[in-house]
């Protein structure tokens, strides 16, 4: 592929990659013990090598040649000698959960397990084709450990990790580095992901926290874009259910607004031929008055009515991540790529500084993917590039529920400048965003919102519900994502390209642009355009479930709080209910999170600091008033211990975190 810049806004418009017949390797959709999914009337077989070209086939088996099948049987034998060293699956002896009656004082660490041993252990990874630079035994121990994700003693084995050679290194721990290391793992690839700060730090977790088909854009004629955002929509309300969420909207039809009931009925006609349903649209002024209490009467004709859904966009990440692991994928935060390191003229790895420890580790890899988003230009600098982005900052207010009560999302136009402007119940709050302005700032810092963003938000807020006479003191937080938008010379922010991009430069893949929804079409466009510099691989790149299924959960929690955390935590969900000490499984006053996501949190996924664990692995820090400051010694009873921290990193950790939230997320001065 040249340096040019290649937009991807319509998937794969039905021309799939076929398989070739030459190919050393073909990948497909894979769940940890269920074998390989091939299209929705798949079927299931154990874990097997994946199909190999140039020999038989026995439905969906590859049967290599005996030589190479003694090597791949001989990778299994500390495997097998466990198995049959141990006879019989022994009795688990875990920790009782917290609803039971007994329960020992001290809370141990979560304990390491085999694989294929325990309730919940992760099947054993498939075998697949080796090559010259695969790891010997030690590099298979370091691969099968990270399965298990950021448990306790996963720093120990970095320097072993980081020697390795891999098809893949990618840099930026947002959405679409997470759903590319996802794609990649599931198809065999030995991929590394490496962030800079936390994962979802950025743009990933400042999002509208919606998942939606882009309504917006069927104005501007972008159908390809529409079509494919809802597709990637209902796939994930069908595979994520209790991340992603539907919710339902509605749109007031005032005399003399715009847009038109007609142009806007047309709009949501084509919505759902593209989501192949139907609903009803519309309602009359009484009804969307009961519906919308506290909307604007004056004027008022009736209201538009149709369904996107809504997610925790940081969570989001968190579990692409974590089924990533699962595949073979390794996730890295506070690693950042200081340098790339080259083949001639060829990018060819990158030197890695730890923002842990202070060590550096130069890694090799068959292709860099620039998954920075919209710090994307600042990579591609190393590479010599001009730079290519607009970066957009979009803002957001948190209310309290019960001083801005909403059944149901409500979506407006902004009376000074025409611009959709929505509030909807999120996690226990009500949020309200967005703007769409240039962020002239920097991108060094965090973003934050603007005076004149706060008013502008205000407005939208005092027009479309006059009575209830809302305050700057009425907000409990702010913030405010850059968007890495392609600068395409619009005049207009908000009629700038949302669709994504990949450029070739110097043998790196830069990888930035679209929407959190389409995540995954963006991750599989990259493995397209990287398959050329991956000798060797092939792979049809179907599309696959996302998330493997989440298994039953054993508690005496409500149905919705088990929805929740099944689609939150997926397979790690038992564990986390299993580690909750007395009272950890009540919710957060204010907020739809359980004390025990903290403890679970702050053991198992990688915090480094408190900002990580309030911020990102919880909301707290959206949702309760001063960054949750009134339940600090609460968190820090349960947390402390988990993280394994003295006195004096915790204040120092709070001290910053505190100082953080009132400069980026409280109310601008």
């Amino acid at each position: 592929m040249g340096a040019g810049l290649r937009h991807r806004h319509g998937g794969d418009g039905g021309r799939l990659a076929g398989r070739h017949p030459d190919d050393a390797r073909v990948g497909g959709c894979r769940h940890p013990g269920h074998g390989l999914l091939r299209g929705a009337g798949a079927r299931l077989h154990p874990p097997v090598a994946p199909v190999c070209a140039g020999r038989q086939r026995l439905l969906d088996l590859c049967v290599p040649p005996l030589r190479q099948l003694r090597g791949r049987l001989a990778a299994l034998a500390p495997f097998e000698e466990h198995r049959i060293g141990s006879g019989r699956r022994q009795r688990r002896h875990h920790q009782p959960p917290a609803w039971r009656r007994h329960r020992p004082r001290a809370l141990p660490r979560v304990r390491k397990r085999l694989a294929g041993h325990g309730r919940h252990a992760h099947a054993v990874p498939p075998l697949r084709p080796g090559r010259a630079h695969e790891p010997g035994q030690a590099g298979v121990a370091v691969s099968s450990h990270w399965q298990k994700g950021w448990h306790s003693g996963w720093q120990d084995t970095l320097p072993l990790l980081l020697a390795r050679e891999w098809d893949l290194l990618i840099i930026g721990g947002g959405i679409t580095g997470a759903g590319i290391l996802l794609e990649a793992s599931r198809r065999g690839l030995k991929a590394l992901l490496v962030e800079q700060r936390d994962f979802a730090w950025g743009t990933s977790s400042r999002s509208s926290k919606l998942v939606h088909g882009g309504l917006r854009y069927l104005k501007e004629g972008r159908f390809a874009l529409t079509r494919e955002s809802v597709h990637e929509r209902d796939a994930l309300l069908a595979g994520a259910a209790g991340l992603v969420e539907p919710q339902s909207f509605a749109f007031g039809d005032y005399v003399g607004r715009k847009p038109g009931r007609k142009t806007f009925l047309l709009g949501l006609a084509i919505y759902d031929l593209m989501a192949g349903k139907r609903e009803r649209h519309y309602v009359d002024g009484g009804e969307f008055a009961m519906m919308t209490p506290n909307a604007a009467r004056a004027g008022l004709q009736g209201g538009m009515l149709y369904t996107d859904a809504k997610t925790d966009d940081a969570r989001l990440v968190l579990r692409v991540l974590q089924e990533a692991q699962t595949h073979g994928g390794v996730a890295l935060n506070y690693m950042a790529a200081r340098s790339l390191l080259r083949s001639g003229s060829t990018v060819n790895g990158a030197l890695l500084h730890d923002g842990r420890d202070g060590a550096t580790h130069e890694v090799r890899a068959r292709v860099v993917i620039n998954a920075t988003g919209a710090w994307a230009d600042e990579l591609r600098g190393h590479a010599g590039a001009a730079p290519r982005l607009r970066p957009l900052r979009g803002s957001h207010l948190v209310l309290p529920a019960w001083r801005l009560p909403l059944a149901q999302a409500v979506s407006l136009m902004h009376p000074a400048d025409g611009r959709p402007v929505f509030a909807f119940p999120w996690e226990g709050i009500t949020l309200v965003g967005t703007t769409d302005v240039d962020h002239g700032d920097g991108l060094a810092s965090e973003a934050a919102i603007t005076r004149a963003e706060l008013d502008y938000l205000m407005a939208a807020l005092h027009a479309q519900f006059p009575q209830l006479a809302l305050q700057e003191s009425d907000v409990i937080a702010t913030y405010a994502g850059v968007r890495p938008v392609i600068d395409s010379g619009a005049g207009d922010p908000s009629k700038a390209s949302r669709d994504h991009a990949v450029w070739l430069e110097d043998g790196m893949l830069t990888v930035t642009g679209g929407k959190l929804t389409t995540f995954r079409v963006i991750a599989l466009d990259a493995l397209r355009h990287a398959m050329p510099l991956l000798a060797g691989w092939r792979d049809d790149l179907a599309p696959c479930p996302v998330f493997a299924p989440s298994p039953s959960l054993v508690a005496p929690l409500r149905a919705a709080v088990v929805r929740r955390l099944r689609g939150r935590y997926g397979a790690h969900a038992q564990a986390l209910i299993d580690a909750a000490q007395a009272g950890e499984l009540e919710a957060i006053p204010g907020t739809e999170s359980l004390w025990a996501e903290l403890r679970w949190a702050a053991r198992t996924e990688a915090v480094q600091h408190l900002e990580d664990l309030l911020l990102r692995r919880t909301r707290l820090g959206l949702q309760l008033h001063g960054g949750s400051v009134r339940h600090m010694a609460r968190i820090r009873a349960i947390c402390q211990g988990e993280l394994e921290w003295d006195d004096a990193r915790w204040n120092a950790s709070e001290a910053a975190y505190l100082a953080l939230w009132q400069a980026h997320y409280g109310l601008p001065a």
